[in-house]
């Protein structure tokens, strides 16, 4: 075996699984040790991107001023409350979303910048939040809770698929990422299979990987080897014993059980209800740190939902948009009401000294910023703290700036993620403000 192979061999892994091992004469590398002791109390971060397609008002969705005194146009009235948490971002767009100029063109590359494939061929590119999934998704149950109000469309719309249109995440350029729209089993998602990855012994799951690393060192880093799983071994049985004890410290789930009943099977006729049980389910995925990367789509882009309870039902979504009257007001808050929402439900859950709303990245965006079709500038608002890394209270405006991707915020989401990259999709860096 090269130096090349065994430097990368200094991790074992295994399913939901990585290993950091000390340094071995035979192997010419460190492993490279990103535990930090100090950060075992702390709540981890979570990142929540939330989506409502065809945008919004186009003379509503506007902000002045900072923090608590910042005055927000009426679609974003429902977030008042949070606005020394929020972030309010003008100007940043993806340029290859102007190329079709149409629904699903715009929308298919909203998490990832890349460049769409059109005659109803399908490419895209890795979102943002699989890339995140990818890279730490193993240290929950479920790497990543992807779920939305509105069936998949698959037909082509003027060379585009639709597909584009009504999924936001995307596990690979030619995947999206299964989407799931039935409340109960998007819950059953986060239950079912009650022995999950944390249950499991560390040390079993890289087993495998060890004795084949084993086989290619020196017989001292043989032993040296034995004793170190051997030390895991005994740490994780001590672990064991103190759990069980109530004795164990750092941070815990708020949760270790549903604090809600399991949804009725079915698809729910009523949005509103829909919404609700979405929005949840996205909470109770945070509070038991099931996961902690969740995609929540509203609607599709080009969506047909309508809405008896706003007394707004003779037009679907995607017509409505077309002109900004009262109606389409109505709508638009309807979806910031549901942001405002999952913000209170997190707000609630305390955690320390902070509560896990501000441990987490809530972002609301669409495709364009409004129903005319402009993408030219997209509309963003983030909610939450980050753990602190967040600066909450900000209105920023980029509209003026050469730099002005959107996938420079998604660097920046990332680093707070603690997955640090040197470029993604048309970015190279991390937006500094953020």
């Amino acid at each position: 075996m090269n130096a090349t192979l065994l430097s990368r061999r200094t991790i074992l892994r295994g399913l939901g699984v990585s290993m950091a091992l000390p340094w071995f004469e035979s192997v010419r590398a460190f492993a490279d040790d990103t535990q930090d002791a100090a950060k075992l109390n702390e709540p981890p971060t979570r990142m929540a991107i939330l989506f409502s397609g065809c945008g919004y008002h186009r003379h509503e969705w506007w902000a002045k001023g900072e923090g608590s005194q910042m005055e927000l146009g009426k679609v974003l009235h429902p977030l008042n409350e949070f606005r020394d948490r929020m972030v309010f971002i003008r100007g940043l767009y993806n340029a290859e979303a102007l190329k079709g100029n149409i629904h699903s063109s715009q929308t298919g590359n909203l998490l990832s910048g890349a460049p769409l494939s059109a005659g109803g061929t399908i490419r895209s590119g890795t979102s943002v939040d699989q890339v995140a999934a990818q890279r730490i998704g193993h240290l929950t149950k479920l790497p990543s809770l992807v779920l939305g109000c509105e069936k998949a469309n698959p037909s082509v719309h003027k060379n585009y698929s639709m597909l584009y249109s009504s999924h936001i995440s995307w596990s690979s350029p030619t995947t999206p990422t299964p989407l799931e729209v039935y409340p109960a089993l998007a819950f059953d998602q986060l239950f079912k299979d009650k022995a999950a990855r944390g249950d499991e012994s560390v040390l079993d799951a890289v087993l495998s990987d060890a004795k084949d690393f084993r086989r290619d060192i020196s017989k001292l880093d043989q032993q040296k080897l034995d004793e170190y799983l051997n030390s895991v071994r005994e740490v994780e049985q001590r672990i064991a014993r103190a759990g069980k004890r109530g004795e164990l410290q750092g941070w815990r789930p708020s949760l270790t059980e549903p604090n809600m009943p399991r949804p009725k099977d079915g698809y729910p006729q009523d949005i509103v209800e829909h919404m609700r049980l979405m929005s949840d389910i996205l909470v109770l995925a945070f509070q038991t740190d099931t996961t902690r990367i969740c995609t929540l789509k509203l609607n599709n882009d080009h969506g047909t939902l309508r809405f008896p309870h706003l007394g707004v039902d003779y037009m679907i979504h995607h017509l409505l948009s077309h002109n900004d009257t009262d109606d389409w007001l109505k709508v638009n808050q309807f979806f910031l009401e549901q942001v405002a929402y999952i913000a209170r439900r997190l707000d609630a859950i305390q955690e320390g000294e902070r509560t896990a709303l501000d441990n987490s990245m809530v972002m609301l965006c669409s495709s364009m910023l409004n129903g005319h079709h402009d993408a030219t500038q997209l509309p963003v608002v983030m909610l939450g703290g980050a753990g602190g890394k967040l600066k909450c209270g900000q209105n920023l405006d980029y509209l003026g700036n050469e730099n002005r991707q959107m996938c420079r915020l998604y660097l920046s989401m990332l680093d707070k993620m603690g997955v640090h990259l040197n470029k993604f999709g048309d970015a190279r860096e991390p937006l500094a403000e953020v």
